[in-house]
C-alpha cells in the first residue's frame, strides 16, 4: 500500500534546504526563533533507536512525524507536531483525531514518501518515524534534525510509543496513558461478560483492500494486539496468517472468515476493493456472524491506521457498544 520512495535529494538540494533552515533560524519569528525554544533545544538526552543511540533535545518544540502512529503518539502525549505526512489515499490527517488538535499541522507529503524540502523548511528539532517507512532516508533526515526511528509499526505500537515518549521528553505522561488504557480494557472485558465469555467469543477482522486480496487479520498487528488484550477468541484461520499478519483470500473463499463476530473495514474504493460484491454474496450471508447480525463495519483509518493509544480508546468504545447492543 505504500508507494515507492522518491529519488534521494541531490547534494545541492540538501544544501539548499540546509541554507533555508539556517536562514530561518536567524529570523525573529516567534514560532521558531524564540529564546525559550532555543534554550529548550540546548539540553539533550540520548534515545535508543532502531538506528542506534540518538541525541535529541530534552524538550523538543518543533516535531515532524512521518506516520500515523507517530502522529497519534505525539498528540496523545500533548505534543502538537509542526508537520506530518498523510496516507496515500487521502489528503489530511485521520478523521478520528480531533480537528482542533490537527489544525495548523503542515502536510509534508505521503507516508513513506515525504517531501524532504517541506520537512526541512519547517526547521524541526526532532523527526519521528520508523525504519520500515523511512530507513532509506535516514541520512537525509538526520541531516535536517535528530531522527528517532523505531524498527517497524503495527504490532510493536506499545513499544514504539515508549520510544516516542522518551524522544519527546514525556515519559511521566506516558505512564498515565498506559494505565488509562489498561483500565479501559478491563472495563470493556467486564462489560462484554467477563474473561470467560470473551475467550469463548471468536472474533475476526476482515479488511477489503483496493488492488489486493481480502485480508483476514491474524494476531501480529495493531488490531490483533488490542483483541489480544481483551482476551477474546480468535478463529483457527488466524493461526495460518502469513507472519502472523493476515491470511489473504479471494471472494470465493470468504467463508474462511467465519466467526461469532466479524469486524470489517475498507481501504480504497469499496467496489474496487471488492467489498461491495463480496458482502452481497451467498457465502458472506451464510457466515455465522452475518446470520446473527454480528457484522460491524468500522473506519479503516481508525481501526487499522491509527496505531496508537488515542485510536485504541476509540476502538475500545466502539467494541463495547457493538458487543453490548
Amino acid at each position: 500500500m505504500t508507494r515507492s520512495a522518491r529519488p534521494a535529494l541531490t547534494a545541492g538540494a540538501l544544501a539548499l534546504t540546509g541554507a533555508l533552515a539556517l536562514t530561518a533560524c536567524g529570523s525573529s519569528d516567534g514560532d521558531s526563533g524564540s529564546d525559550a525554544a532555543a534554550s529548550a533545544s540546548a539540553k539533550t538526552h540520548t534515545v535508543s533507536t532502531a538506528m542506534g543511540d540518538v541525541k535529541v533535545p530534552e524538550h523538543p518544540t518543533r516535531v515532524v512525524v512521518l506516520d500515523t502512529g507517530e502522529l497519534d503518539s505525539a498528540l496523545t502525549l500533548g505534543v502538537k507536531p509542526v508537520g506530518a505526512t498523510h496516507a496515500a489515499t487521502e489528503e489530511g490527517f485521520p478523521s478520528y483525531l480531533p480537528g482542533d488538535e490537527v489544525k495548523g499541522i503542515k502536510e509534508v507529503g505521503e507516508i513513506a514518501n515525504p517531501d524532504m524540502e517541506a520537512v526541512a523548511a519547517l526547521e524541526p528539532d526532532l523527526i519521528l518515524t520508523s525504519k520500515v517507512r523511512d530507513g532509506a532516508r535516514y541520512k537525509q533526515l538526520s541531516a535536517i534534525a535528530p531522527t528517532v526511528m523505531t524498527e517497524s509499526t503495527g504490532t510493536a505500537w506499545k513499544e514504539n510509543f515508549q520510544v516516542h515518549a522518551d524522544a519527546l521528553g514525556r515519559t511521566a505522561e506516558a505512564k498515565k496513558v498506559v494505565a488509562d488504557y489498561d483500565a479501559h480494557v478491563a472495563k470493556v472485558t467486564t462489560a462484554i461478560g467477563g474473561k470467560e465469555k470473551a475467550a469463548a467469543t471468536d472474533i475476526n477482522f476482515v479488511r477489503f483492500v483496493e488492488g489486493a486480496d481480502i485480508r483476514i487479520y491474524g494476531k501480529q498487528n495493531y488490531i490483533g494486539s488490542i483483541l489480544g488484550d481483551l482476551g477474546v477468541g480468535r478463529p483457527a484461520i488466524t493461526d495460518k496468517a502469513k507472519d502472523g499478519f493476515s491470511y489473504d483470500v479471494s471472494p470465493e473463499k470468504i467463508d474462511l472468515a467465519d466467526a461469532d463476530v466479524v469486524f470489517t473495514s475498507t481501504y480504497g474504493d469499496p467496489g474496487k476493493a471488492r467489498a461491495t460484491g463480496t458482502m452481497k454474496s451467498g457465502l458472506w450471508k451464510n457466515l455465522k456472524a452475518s446470520k446473527d447480525g454480528k457484522v460491524f463495519k468500522v473506519d479503516d483509518n481508525l481501526w487499522i491506521a491509527g496505531i496508537g493509544y488515542t485510536a485504541a480508546h476509540q476502538i475500545l468504545d466502539e467494541f463495547h457498544k457493538d458487543l453490548t447492543a
